[in-house]
């Protein structure tokens, strides 16, 4: 969906912006803290870009070092009760302008990091706003709130958004809200209840590409037991609603599209290739080439 995830962010104490874009890490606008390493202290400029571990720094941070990070504007210490759940060392929140909290480790050489957001689909929206959807842009004064709690109803003879063939399917769980894309594939752990036999299995993001991996024995033509996120393992099947084809039992996930969440279907049983959206967003979205048109 974007090249690069850029992220403002501010103090969790003051609110201050703590961006400085003066200097430039990753030729993007940085992220100015203060720094205190045993009796040194300086000035750190940390990658916005979400991922990216490259940083300036005008004191030497030895490796595997726990440093200690303060607000420029308050000169209050940024740290949280939380350690990290790698190296132990003291996790940094970074409050982020469109709600939510990125976390970073304070340990030198430690790449733990996390993500998280107050409301997903306002963080979509905002994030396609500023980095654009498949090339397009959408305007910064629409209204976030509101248009994601109810489905959108459009006259039946109006244009409808298309997801065509190939498009990536940013998917994520609709419990945890965490993405299960991994490695740049769609990954769900599987249960064989028979065997009593558990493992994952790796499908193709790109919609209506069929390739994909396990690392359990899946029998062709034959629905799992059950299909789970591997975050939290909560039960993605549901009972109300089953496939159009086969009819074995289905699963759902969350994908973003159209600058919010919506939910689809893909099939449990091994080599059945239907998947499909629910009755409201077909209101306003289609698949190309899908088995429901």
């Amino acid at each position: 969906m974007y090249n690069f995830i850029s992220l403002k962010v501010k103090c969790h104490e003051c609110g201050k912006s703590l961006m400085d874009h003066e200097k430039l890490v990753d030729h993007e606008t940085s992220i100015k803290l203060h720094i205190k390493i045993g009796k040194n202290k300086g000035t750190i400029n940390l990658s916005s870009i979400y991922g990216s571990y490259n940083y300036i720094c005008d004191i030497e941070i030895p490796d595997s070092q726990i440093a200690e990070f303060y607000c420029p504007h308050c000169q209050a210490q940024i740290i949280e009760e939380d350690k990290c759940k790698i190296c132990d060392a003291p996790m940094i929140p970074l409050t982020i302008d469109m709600g939510g909290v990125v976390s970073i480790c304070s340990r030198s050489g430690c790449k733990n990091h996390t993500i998280e957001f107050e409301d997903l689909s306002v963080a979509l929206k905002k994030l396609y706003q500023e980095h654009g959807f498949r090339g397009r842009y959408y305007p910064k004064d629409l209204d976030l709130r509101g248009q994601f709690d109810k489905p959108k109803v459009e006259k039946v003879d109006e244009v409808k958004e298309i997801l065509e063939t190939g498009t990536f399917l940013n998917s994520y769980c609709p419990h945890c809200k965490k993405s299960l894309i991994e490695h740049n594939m769609l990954k769900l752990k599987i249960v064989d209840y028979e065997k009593k036999d558990s493992g994952f299995v790796m499908l193709s993001p790109y919609l209506n590409v069929y390739s994909t991996k396990s690392t359990i024995f899946l029998k062709e033509n034959k629905p799992v037991s059950d299909i789970k996120c591997f975050h939290c393992d909560a039960s993605l099947m549901i009972e109300d609603k089953t496939c159009e084809i086969c009819n074995s039992s289905v699963a759902k996930i969350s994908i973003g599209a159209r600058t919010r969440l919506i939910n689809f279907y893909i099939c449990s049983k091994k080599g059945c290739k239907w998947h499909g959206l629910s009755e409201n967003d077909l209101y306003d979205i289609r698949l190309e080439d899908s088995m429901e048109w």
